[in-house]
């Protein structure tokens, strides 16, 4: 093992024995090496005459650009756009989404929490988690209501095990006994693995105050009784909460500092909370016990995070980072987040408006949903697939269809005046499958 992942390993160990333990091989193996951006770094501050480290092209003295590119950038510079970015991620940017976690998250207040390491978007940062914690042959528990690029990034990738529990109970609520009940069949390894994804994809769903608490409370009572317990929250559709009886803020916020034996990991980014999908920025934050070493533990966990990084895509874009950060600091910021959720909120509201209708229940079941981009049917008597495709093809309608029965509409891209209409065609669609029409 590289000297300076042995080197972080002690000071993790020491800091944390439980956190040292839960880490993945990879995780334990993984270091930021002291390389050329190290020493690019130092020469940044001292080389004075010249500094020939870095593997970027300069002309007069400046980053060396061509003009056709930067005239589309007005008042961003090249140093700003074109250069490496650390792979950490740009300092400023990683300080304002700190502060940004902490104003969304009042429960964090009085608690630390690691500098965000920025990653090539939130599916990025999942996989960095999953390489730091997860191992080939390790459980990972899900609800059957998932992102299904979790398969790819766990199973396929990782060689993990994914363990499913229903997502909603009987009530048509977050389905608690089943998760708890996952949890604990797995505990006997000693390791246990979930990834709590709020609001969902794909149902749209997020989990009422009473059973945020009640979701921390069995992940707190795991790991007071000795298991050791890795939580990721996947919080990509982040603020997009729309009913009041929604916990409005991230579970990493309740999660963190429970237990020594609980690390609770925040996978998040700009790409929904900031409308920015294709610029690929995102984050991950650590949370864990405070014994007064807390500090020394975050910065080997992200030292480790970045080495991560460093070994894959090397850093996330510069420009995507620069792009971010300026509009945060925006004087518009605020007003324009507050009122493109808006604009989702109201498409939430009339998608459940126009599904109270009575004529579709012949057709579907919805569903509960209160966030995010999505919601999802269950079919009464037709194939999910078969339907995605005669829609697609008679009426010019594109859904996903999940398993055999369950539909998922993302309403984000609708109008509020088109949501009535594609319910329409999608209950014509069903009536035609019926009637083997298709």
């Amino acid at each position: 093992m590289n000297p300076l992942a042995e080197e972080l390993n002690e000071i993790l160990a020491r800091g944390n024995p439980h956190l040292f333990e839960m880490l993945s091989h990879m995780g334990k193996r993984l270091f930021f090496p002291k390389g050329i951006l190290t020493q690019s770094a130092e020469a940044r501050e001292k080389a004075f005459k010249a500094n020939a480290t870095i593997g970027i092209a300069m002309e007069a003295h400046k980053t060396m650009h061509l003009q056709s590119l930067m005239d589309r950038l007005t008042d961003i510079p090249p140093e700003e756009a074109l250069t490496y970015a650390p792979s950490f991620g740009v300092p400023a940017l990683r300080k304002a989404w700190r502060e940004a976690l902490y104003s969304k998250n009042p429960s964090l207040a009085g608690k630390r929490i690691s500098l965000p390491v920025v990653t090539g978007g939130v599916t990025h940062a999942v996989s960095t988690f999953a390489d730091l914690w997860v191992d080939p042959g390790d459980t990972v528990v899900l609800p059957d209501k998932m992102w299904g690029n979790y398969t790819m990034i766990l199973s396929v990738k990782k060689g993990a095990r994914i363990v499913q529990f229903p997502f909603f109970s009987a009530e048509k609520s977050f389905n608690l006994k089943g998760f708890e009940d996952a949890l604990l069949q797995q505990a006997p390894s000693g390791k246990v693995i979930t990834i709590l994804n709020f609001p969902n994809n794909p149902t749209g769903y997020s989990p009422t105050r009473q059973e945020a608490e009640a979701i921390v409370e069995i992940l707190v009572r795991l790991a007071q009784g000795g298991t050791r317990v890795v939580v990721g929250c996947d919080d990509a559709y982040f603020g997009l909460f729309y009913d009041d009886a929604v916990f409005p803020e991230s579970l990493f916020a309740k999660l963190l500092g429970r237990d020594p034996h609980l690390l609770a990991v925040k996978l998040d980014g700009a790409t929904k909370e900031n409308f920015v999908w294709g610029l690929r920025v995102g984050f991950v934050t650590y949370g864990c016990w405070n014994d007064g070493k807390t500090e020394d533990v975050y910065e080997v966990l992200e030292k480790k995070s970045a080495g991560c990084i460093r070994g894959t895509l090397s850093n996330a874009s510069h420009l995507s980072q620069t792009l971010v950060l300026k509009s945060m600091a925006d004087p518009r910021y605020a007003a324009e987040t507050k009122e493109k959720y808006h604009i989702l909120k109201r498409r939430a509201e009339r998608v459940r408006d126009v599904l109270a209708q009575a004529r579709f229940k012949e057709a579907w079941e919805a569903y509960p949903f209160n966030s995010g981009y999505f919601m999802c049917l269950r079919l009464h008597g037709v194939d999910a697939e078969a339907l995605r495709v005669h829609l697609l093809e008679k009426y010019g309608v594109g859904l996903v269809s999940i398993g055999h029965r369950d539909i998922r509409v993302a309403f984000s891209c609708l109008e509020e005046n088109e949501i009535e209409g594609l319910f329409d065609l999608v209950l014509a669609g069903v009536r035609d499958l019926r009637r083997g029409h298709a």
